[in-house]
């Protein structure tokens, strides 16, 4: 198991986590049973780094991880996020920064979490209507206050990062990072690495399409928000198949999974990086895990750069 220093305060990770959105929203209906299942799995794995947000559900994945926790919440290095707001029925209620709502944002998640500390607690969306210095400062003052250990942030910009960092040391940045979502090489990754500060890569499968698992719309079921997403249009499905088939190829010459090969080219990164691919299957949460003992050759490397020159149709989002 690789473990990952995240930030310069020392928090440590697996490389691969879990990330646990998937079971309670966004992609159709679940089993909590069966998501229970995986959550011990990945606990009796080593799989320990789990993901949620109070916004997933809303709520309810908060919820359904209090029940996986019980009898094991020192093991569990448990990350979770506010600043999407939602309301009990689901609807969206715009982004909050404010100090009082993130105060009470990680008093809500602690009582649904069931427990009485955070690890890792992300600020999810930059609130354009609130200073980060406000919103940093109330986190500070949950670090101060033993609610949280480690903060922050995702899908946050150089100079959001730099601000913030400068109130109180963030530890992580989470953002979308995958063959075919690089953007964040550019700006962002020279900028936390200036700053020590860690990376935690999210859909770092494509949201399923790299893994080969999607080879058009009729993939998805019903409830799906990929049906709404365009990198899912039929349109875009087929251009960027050649993406998918180039992993695909080079998995077979290692005789690995498509997954394998997309996870393992991630965690190849020469900067201290973890994954947080979600899965309700525990063949899969296990292919996943596998990924971290694969090692990429340099022509392997070599021709997975070569799609970002090859480019991605449709935006991300």
């Amino acid at each position: 198991m690789k473990q990952v220093n995240l930030g310069p305060q020392g928090l440590s990770v697996p490389a691969i986590g879990l990330g646990c959105m998937g079971m309670s929203d966004f992609y159709g209906s679940s089993s909590e049973a069966q998501n229970l299942y995986v959550l011990g799995r990945a606990a009796e794995m080593g799989c320990t780094f789990w993901d949620t947000s109070d916004m997933y559900g809303p709520f309810t994945n908060e919820i359904l991880l209090s029940k996986a926790l019980k009898g094991r919440r020192s093991q569990i290095t448990l990350a979770t996020k506010f600043g999407v707001s939602r309301g009990e029925d689901g609807s969206w209620q715009g982004i909050k920064g404010n100090a009082d709502y993130v105060k009470a944002c990680c008093d809500a998640s602690l009582k649904r979490l069931g427990t009485d500390y955070i690890d890792l607690y992300y600020q999810h969306r930059l609130d354009p209507n609130t200073p980060i210095e406000e919103t940093v400062g109330a986190m500070a003052e949950l670090v101060k206050a033993g609610k949280v250990r480690y903060i922050g942030l995702s899908e946050a910009g150089p100079e959001t990062i730099t601000r913030a960092h400068k109130i109180h040391p963030v530890s992580a940045l989470q953002t979308e990072y995958s063959l075919w979502t690089r953007d964040v090489e550019a700006d962002i990754l020279p900028t936390i690495q200036r700053l020590n500060i860690g990376f935690v890569a999210y859909s770092p499968l494509g949201r399923g399409f790299l893994s080969g698992a999607i080879r058009s719309r009729n993939d998805l079921k019903p409830g799906d928000w990929r049906l709404q997403n365009p990198r899912f249009s039929e349109e875009a499905i087929a251009r960027n198949s050649r993406l998918a088939a180039l992993v695909a190829e080079v998995a077979k010459e290692i005789e690995a999974t498509a997954a394998q090969v997309a996870l393992a080219w991630l965690l190849s990164r020469d900067i201290p990086l973890a994954t947080i691919p979600g899965t309700r299957r525990t063949e899969r949460l296990e292919e996943n895990w596998a990924s971290q003992d694969i090692t990429l050759r340099p022509e392997h490397l070599s021709r997975l750069e070569s799609l970002i020159g090859q480019g991605v149709a449709g935006n991300r989002y």
